[in-house]
């Protein structure tokens, strides 16, 4: 059990284009309602690529704002929890050691891991530099979505438990550094997409990779 960080934000232009982006989030000091599509105050841009029910929280590990500073020192200063636009922050959780489909109380609300996020453009636009988002996608520094099992209040501080962990094996650092393979098992990806609380865009995209690897095996 930890206690979370909560962040939220409206839509911003994105510089220099001035692209409207939902990366910006504030931290929250009072409690907020998490509904199915996310934590009320907060808004995405593009909704084809974040927000609904499948995305409806993102988190981000803590821990990786030490990374990315360490290999872009230009951005160190501003490379702080909630900078790359996530909804939470909970200390000691990584793609290491949370699954898909795992299921956690936070606060009054009951959340299940959904999918990885796929970094985008906007990383390198929203800090200045190049080669920010490569790196998060190559290294899989990339956090993970929820969806809304049971909604409810949720508060800075409030407790984030894992209740339940249906697929131990599928880890999202185990996830992403298969889909990311050349030439991953199609078993591999087919056993991963089986995985309980997969996001169906995801199970679609495993189970049509394997298909073809299956298809066009050396």
């Amino acid at each position: 059990m930890n206690a979370a960080t909560l962040f939220a934000g409206g839509i911003r232009p994105l510089p220099p284009e001035n692209q409207p982006t939902g990366m910006f989030k504030r931290e929250c000091e009072m409690p907020l309602w998490l509904g199915a599509e996310g934590l009320a105050g907060d808004a995405q841009a593009d909704r084809r690529v974040h927000g609904g029910t499948e995305q409806a929280l993102h988190q981000y590990p803590t821990a990786h704002y030490a990374r990315l500073a360490a290999a872009f020192p230009d951005a160190a200063a501003r490379l702080v929890p909630g900078s790359l636009g996530e909804n939470l922050g909970v200390p000691g959780w990584d793609e290491t050691t949370v699954c898909i489909g795992d299921v956690f109380r936070l606060g009054h609300a009951r959340i299940q891991v959904s999918r990885p996020r796929s970094p985008c453009w906007k990383i390198d636009r929203r800090f200045g530099v190049e080669g920010m988002t490569r790196l998060i996608d190559e290294e899989g520094l990339v956090g993970w979505y929820f969806r809304v099992l049971e909604e409810g209040e949720v508060a800075p501080g409030c407790a984030f438990e894992l209740l339940e962990r249906p697929t131990p094996h599928a880890t999202l650092a185990r996830l992403w550094r298969s889909w990311k393979a050349h030439r991953p098992a199609p078993g591999e990806l087919e056993r991963l997409a089986a995985a309980p609380g997969l996001a169906a865009r995801w199970v679609q995209k495993l189970n049509e990779r394997a298909a073809w690897l299956r298809e066009n095996a050396a």
